[in-house]
């Protein structure tokens, strides 16, 4: 087995360098070995700057560059299961943006062709929930556990940013582009990983765009866990709640307050606070280690999983659960599901 994993990118996205490039020079086993995009030139520009030493003037290039064990796809939401499954085909390795497709169909054809590509030969497929990966995630997660909180009866999360720009391809709907997808899939999968369960979705309501009304700039949603539990996620890119980005879980013998569990290496705080019928007092503050980053833990475990068979926990069908939350939350409140990808523009995810 090689000691090395080399990985190209499929686009000269905006996220690349903060997920993919600045990582793997802490990565000593990852390399960034080439980069496509549909615009010759824009790859060029990229690579000068990042120091990547080949270019391809497209994707289908790179995926059919023996020099190339990996890619990273970091296209627009709609273009996911499209170049998940080229790249597979191509016998690649694939660490895929959020959210991994367009709907929970897509994401079971992709998880499909993953699970026979892994057992075929040996074709890892991570989705690339970053803060899944960090300290951060496996703390909260045992702060619940623990038991420390008591019986869990509630959690919410809250992934809220603005946007502005409303020619952004995350408010294309042809990208499969919408606040639920961009923002709420962070929502509702913090919201998996605190109860440990995957949830109903009872209720939704939504703000759309003025040009097209088929896409939400905001959303929130009520959910339902086995065994009573309840919970609540929003997303917004554009909405009077301007930024928010946290978790929380209550249990009747305490609350868990997590600020900013989606970029922890920037800025995070965990809050455990005593029953409300007590004041709501506060416990005690703390913090794991800010480094290193969030993106750093997922391309060391991309690389681990790649390279020693290590575990994949933000695999392709955990994606499909995820996805069929996002489906179930648009039809809750009369959205048509996204659709496929029609619109071939690169560009890049940003979060």
């Amino acid at each position: 087995m090689s000691t090395s994993l080399r990985v190209g990118l499929l686009g000269a996205a905006a996220i690349a360098p903060s997920a993919l490039i600045q990582p793997a020079r802490q990565v000593p086993r990852v390399t960034v070995t080439a980069v496509a995009a549909r615009d010759r030139t824009r790859a060029e520009k990229f690579a000068r700057k990042h120091g990547v030493p080949v270019v391809h003037g497209s994707y289908d290039e790179l995926l059919a560059d023996p020099q190339v064990d990996a890619v990273y796809v970091p296209l627009p939401n709609g273009l996911h299961a499209e170049w998940t499954l080229k790249a597979l085909g191509a016998g690649k390795h694939v660490l895929c943006e959020k959210p991994f497709a367009s709907h929970r169909a897509e994401a079971e054809r992709v998880a499909d062709a993953a699970d026979a590509a892994f057992a075929l030969s040996g074709l890892v497929v991570m989705e690339a929930f970053h803060y899944r990966h960090h300290p951060l995630a496996a703390r909260m997660r045992q702060i619940v556990e623990s038991g420390e909180l008591g019986e869990l009866h509630h959690v919410e999360a809250d992934v809220c940013f603005p946007l502005p720009r409303f020619g952004d391809i995350r408010y294309d709907y042809a990208l499969a582009g919408g606040a639920t997808m961009d923002a709420g899939c962070y929502a509702v999968h913090v919201a998996r990983l605190l109860t440990g369960a995957d949830p109903a979705v009872t209720a939704a309501r939504m703000l759309t765009l003025r040009k097209d009304p088929r896409i939400d700039r905001a959303m929130s949603a009520e959910l339902a866990f086995p065994g009573g539990v309840t919970g609540r996620v929003r997303a917004s890119m554009w909405s009077r709640r301007v930024l928010s980005v946290r978790a929380r879980a209550v249990g009747t013998d305490g609350e868990l307050d997590v600020t900013n569990f989606v970029m922890p290496h920037l800025y995070h705080r965990v809050t455990v606070r005593a029953p409300r019928e007590e004041g709501g007092r506060v416990v005690r503050r703390e913090r794991v280690s800010r480094n290193p980053s969030s993106y750093a833990c997922q391309l060391s475990a991309f690389a681990a999983a790649v390279l020693d068979g290590g575990p994949v926990i933000t695999s392709a069908r955990d994606a499909v659960v995820t996805m069929g939350v996002l489906d179930e939350i648009y039809r809750a409140c009369g959205l048509p599901l996204r659709g496929g990808a029609q619109d071939r523009r690169d560009g890049g995810a940003q979060v």
